[in-house]
């Protein structure tokens, strides 16, 4: 028999870089982490280290670092605001005469920084103020060059078009949100059971792969940190802004659509044989799942499995050849913080950075556990040292979990979206937890007391029978 889940259950450029500040207020003077980088320092030192210059440029990773970890503390635009404002300062911008030969120098950086930004995170320039900040620094030194100016029409041409793509999220491609209590199991004319569309498990695990890449694709990496932002205790108690995690919760519905799936497809038939043949099949999806590198629709088809309505049909599972299912399990336990799990996910990673072909390269972890290690590492990087200073040693942690999260989800679907399976999957009917088990006791009768009563209330409050 399987283990009985509950519904609670699922749920770069090289640098110069510039004299290093010396150190104040506990600063750490030591080793920096990146170049330029101390491990622990002000906000505004950390900003400064940001910022472009004729003769430096902070590192990649260094940006992409500090622009994910940077908004615990500082809302996007104001981060804009003031780097626009350091560089106009530091480079003299507002004077009537420019140095044509120093402008020269940084206006490519800047240009470049700025590119960096707009690709990595479009969604901090949604609002007309943060465009009005970049026309007005390019504005300033493009006298210098016109091709500055050229540049930034195209910097911002992309920016709008990643935009529009990213505003058709992944939401419409989901069916009805709420699973359905039906007043009876409805006939084939309105429910087609999956079998039926779809009968080989490697096809399917392909079609939930494709589905899978095509949700994470909206995710953006400071999702992330806005699901768990809350306030910085040592400035205000306002919140930095407002939750834009549309994309990541639309993911968690999916996950939950999936296991709502697995265990409507299965309570669905009314004879054990059936029933049997549906937890084979998507015992053989599952294993497919992982072979692939699925993580993600793997946990949801095993979650679904695990369902109590699922789980307590003991007659059916008795007709069930479960040594495959309890080694994908095995592999899914949650023992030792998800040890098995974690060592096959790690080979999967590894695959995917020796890949010679994207079919190689599929690494979708499973998507809940990740939030809850990402969440612990957006808690360290939210407390501030005693002394004030943001912890960045903290920042690089985050950063590095985030940036192999974007790099899985980068990757090209090799496989051919069959839609009329697709299609299936986001919108067939699905039963609520309570059609579930009433499905489940219509087809196995209740077997002691409480599952008697529960079974008299669900007929009486869903069927209004007695």
């Amino acid at each position: 028999m399987p283990r009985t889940l509950s519904t609670s259950d699922m749920v770069p450029p090289g640098s110069l870089g510039p004299p290093h500040p010396e150190p104040t207020d506990g600063e750490q003077a030591g080793q920096p982490l990146l170049d330029g980088a101390p491990s622990s320092a002000s906000l505004d030192t950390l900003i400064e280290q940001l910022v472009p210059k004729a003769d430096y440029y902070p590192e990649k990773a260094y940006i992409f670092t500090f622009l994910l970890s940077s908004r615990l503390f500082i809302e996007p635009q104001e981060l804009l605001a003031r780097v626009c404002h350091l560089c106009i300062e530091q480079q003299q911008l507002d004077k009537p005469v420019l140095d044509k030969a120093q402008v020269r120098k940084f206006g490519p950086k800047l240009l470049q920084l700025l590119a960096e930004w707009t690709e990595t995170f479009p969604r901090d320039f949604q609002e007309e103020s943060t465009i009005s900040h970049l026309k007005d620094v390019v504005g300033r030194i493009a006298p210098c060059d016109e091709a500055y100016r050229k540049r930034m029409h195209q910097l911002l041409q992309a920016l709008h078009q990643k935009l529009a793509a990213l505003g058709q999220g992944p939401e419409s491609l989901l069916g009805t949100d709420k699973p359905i209590s039906y007043r009876n199991k409805p006939p084939a004319s309105i429910h087609r059971e999956l079998l039926s569309i779809c009968s080989d498990p490697y096809t399917l695990a392909q079609q939930l792969t494709h589905i899978e890449l095509e949700q994470l694709q909206h995710i953006g990496p400071e999702e992330f940190v806005q699901a768990f932002v809350n306030k910085d205790p040592l400035a205000s108690t306002k919140p930095c802004f407002s939750d834009k995690t549309n994309n990541l919760e639309a993911y968690v519905k999916w996950f939950n659509r999936l296991c709502y799936l697995v265990a409507t497809e299965i309570c669905m038939p009314s004879k054990k044989k059936q029933r049997a043949q549906v937890i084979e099949f998507f015992t053989d999806v599952a294993r497919e799942c992982f072979n692939i590198g699925n993580f993600n629709s793997l946990m949801a088809i095993i979650s679904g499995m695990n369902m109590s309505p699922v789980s307590r049909l003991k007659k059916t599972w008795a007709k069930v050849k479960t040594a495959k299912f309890f080694i994908l399990e095995h592999q899914m336990d949650p023992t030792g913080n998800f040890c098995n799990y974690r060592t096959a996910l790690r080979g999967a990673a590894h695959r995917s950075l020796t890949a010679h072909s994207s079919r190689e390269k599929i690494v979708i972890p499973f998507f809940s556990l990740l939030i809850k290690d990402i969440y612990f590492l957006n808690e360290g990087c939210a407390n501030r040292l005693p002394n004030g200073h943001v912890n960045f040693e903290k920042f690089l942690e985050l950063a590095k979990q985030v940036g192999e999260f974007i790099t899985w989800k980068q990757v090209e679907c090799p496989f051919e979206q069959d839609p009329s399976i697709t299609h299936y999957l986001h919108t067939a009917p699905i039963f609520s937890e309570d059609g579930l088990y009433l499905a489940s006791y219509e087809s196995e009768s209740p077997e002691n007391q409480t599952e008697k009563e529960r079974w008299k209330s669900l007929r009486s409050s869903i069927l209004g029978k007695t």
